[in-house]
């Protein structure tokens, strides 16, 4: 082989090699956007069920304070105030 076919036959099989890095690296990027779509699908279910379970919180520290617990008193008082502001602007927006 001459000179000049021997660079010819190493650039191809660089060229092939980078080819097959390229391919190889396509499938494994295709591969981590699927894992990060499902990852992502899961961040929100766990942050819908987080949002849930602290409405749940919040609703069964409301109801405590109701039965008595000393703890939320002051919070549940606040409350019921503002619950009472607002029928009472509605009452009065209805008898305007």
């Amino acid at each position: 082989m001459s000179k000049i076919e021997l660079v010819v036959y190493s650039l191809e099989k660089k060229v092939q090699k980078i080819l097959y890095e390229l391919t190889k690296l396509k499938k494994d990027n295709s591969t981590l956007k699927h894992q990060l779509n499902d990852v992502k699908a899961e961040n929100f279910k766990l942050l819908h069920s987080l949002q849930e379970k602290e409405s749940d919180y919040d609703t069964l520290k409301f109801a405590n304070s109701i039965l008595g617990s000393d703890e939320n008193k002051r919070e549940t008082k606040l409350k019921i105030n503002s619950l009472v502001k607002q029928i009472d602007d509605c009452i009065s927006k209805l008898s305007d």
